[in-house]
């Protein structure tokens, strides 16, 4: 399954943004395991001292954004695996701001982030290895629009790439 098989139906205008950023080459399943190889290298990189550096008053350290990548997926994750089992039921929402400060990010070291991503991924993956291509197009309702399964995994993918392009630009 390829990025060029998704609808623009399929998931809410807002998440746009995150799905153009995706790869069109290579597979739903190929994008999750290459792209987990380049986080974990690209976190891996940052000089220690980097990790809790914040480029203004009020934003996340780099060690914050690398857990809203963590927790983001987590929970499109959940939520690919809610619709693919043709549940109906809308999802909700979630406040990525309140989700950070009770994460205490910047007390974890960098390895013990980087094993629960790499964990959170393999466990992404193996879902979308379980799941059939109808499955995977199913259409339900999360944060008050329409969502496939798959276009939650291909905005987990888009999503940490834009993360991935604001780290580079504004921390380093």
């Amino acid at each position: 399954m390829k990025i060029s098989d998704l609808s623009a139906s399929e998931y809410n205008p807002y998440y746009k943004t995150y799905i153009d950023k995706v790869s069109s080459s290579g597979t739903l399943e190929g994008n999750l395991i290459r792209g987990g190889e380049q986080i974990v290298e690209f976190f891996r990189g940052i000089p220690i001292d980097s990790l809790e550096f914040r480029y203004a008053e009020g934003k996340w350290t780099i060690k914050e954004v690398f857990r809203h990548i963590i927790d983001t997926e987590r929970v499109f994750a959940h939520r690919c695996f809610r619709i693919a089992r043709h549940d109906s039921t809308p999802l909700a929402g979630f406040e990525q701001d309140d989700y950070i400060i009770p994460s205490k990010a910047n007390l974890k070291p960098i390895n013990d982030l980087l094993e629960e991503y790499q964990a959170v991924r393999k466990n992404t993956t193996m879902l979308i290895k379980s799941l059939s291509n109808e499955d995977l197009e199913f259409i339900g309702s999360a944060n008050g629009g329409n969502l496939s399964a798959r276009a939650a995994i291909f905005i987990i993918l888009g999503h940490e790439i834009h993360h991935v392009n604001v780290v580079r630009e504004r921390y380093l």
